[in-house]
């Protein structure tokens, strides 16, 4: 079986690719669990690269037909994670471009899924963003209408959108995954309104200084990354019939301030002898002004209803990042 992952050189395409090869096998086109023989990475950029000789690295832009057919390619037995996307604070700056890699990306991956004889499954990476506006509710749920206030938002309601239709037309099997913000990711901050949300974590755990461009009673959707992979796999493996004619699954999430990620940072560090950094108040009117039309708490009761994981406790969350990327100090 032929997986695919467009952004699979960022961190979650990164370490889905590897999730995916230690599970080995997949739900294929037959109903049954089926070997991982090739594993795709389509990206713009790789900062690490996979050596396992199940893994493909192709360098190239999503907005780009070629590149997307030729990564996705006839395989009968395929399935396609699609992850690759511009991030909200990127989208916001730079409208043209946001169409083109969003929504023009996001369409070759869905032609080039349609190529494919039969009806390969879809797994499209969605996010909170969908919501927004006057229309919001708290907490916002699947039937929340979607009413997006950002440029990254609208590129993710429209593709969920094509999902659907894609999927009722009978060209492929698409499941969205809305996804809360996730955390804690190493590296360093990015263009991302959320980026804040890892960075209270991160840059405290190593000793820095994070810059805190929200207030510290901002409510926000989180989860951790493992439990993201674990629900990406997950929803590539429900049935076809799970979802009917909505096939946008908003995960589960913490309700987080950074009150409270300071309190449980301060929980480890004193359980782990870690000298944490400070979280400095640095408000950004213009990052505050893109949060503010997000929700401020996510009701993933239909997600866990169909069996998709709900997050562990914040605190393992941020052990969890620790135990995976290193001890800090």
């Amino acid at each position: 079986m032929k997986i695919i992952i467009t952004g699979g050189g960022g961190f979650l395409g990164f370490q889905l690719c590897n999730r995916l090869l230690e599970r080995g096998s997949l739900t294929g086109p037959s109903g049954s669990p089926e070997a991982i023989t090739e594993v795709v990475l389509l990206d713009a950029h790789f900062h690490k690269v996979a050596t396992d000789g199940r893994v493909k690295h192709i360098v190239g832009d999503i907005s780009q037909r070629d590149n997307v057919f030729t990564a996705i390619g006839p395989n009968p037995n395929t399935s396609i994670f699609h992850l690759a996307s511009m991030v909200s604070g990127e989208c916001e700056e730079s409208f043209d471009d946001a169409l083109r890699v969003n929504l023009d990306g996001g369409r070759n991956v869905f032609e080039a899924a349609r190529a494919i004889p039969g009806l390969p499954r879809v797994v499209f990476a969605s996010s909170i963003a969908c919501f927004g506006g006057e229309s919001m509710q708290d907490p916002c749920s699947d039937r929340t209408k979607i009413t997006p206030q950002t440029t990254y938002g609208m590129t993710k309601a429209i593709c969920e959108l094509l999902i659907n239709d894609y999927s009722r037309k009978g060209f492929l099997d698409g499941r969205s995954v809305r996804l809360p913000t996730v955390i804690v990711r190493p590296g360093k901050p990015n263009t991302a309104a959320f980026s804040w949300a890892s960075g209270m974590f991160r840059e405290p755990l190593a000793g820095e200084a994070c810059m805190l461009p929200v207030k510290r009673d901002q409510c926000h959707p989180m989860t951790g990354y493992r439990t993201v992979i674990d629900s990406l796999i997950a929803i590539h493996e429900l049935p076809q019939e799970c979802f009917r004619d909505d096939r946008a699954i908003g995960l589960p999430a913490h309700r987080v301030t950074p009150q409270i990620a300071e309190a449980v940072l301060r929980e480890i560090a004193d359980d782990r002898c870690i000298a944490l950094g400070s979280i400095v108040d640095a408000f950004d009117a213009r990052i505050q002004g893109i949060v503010n039309n997000w929700p401020v708490d996510i009701d993933g009761s239909r997600a866990i209803a169909l069996g998709l994981p709900k997050p562990p406790l914040l605190r393992e969350i941020v052990l969890q990042y620790i135990n995976d990327f290193g001890n800090p100090n």
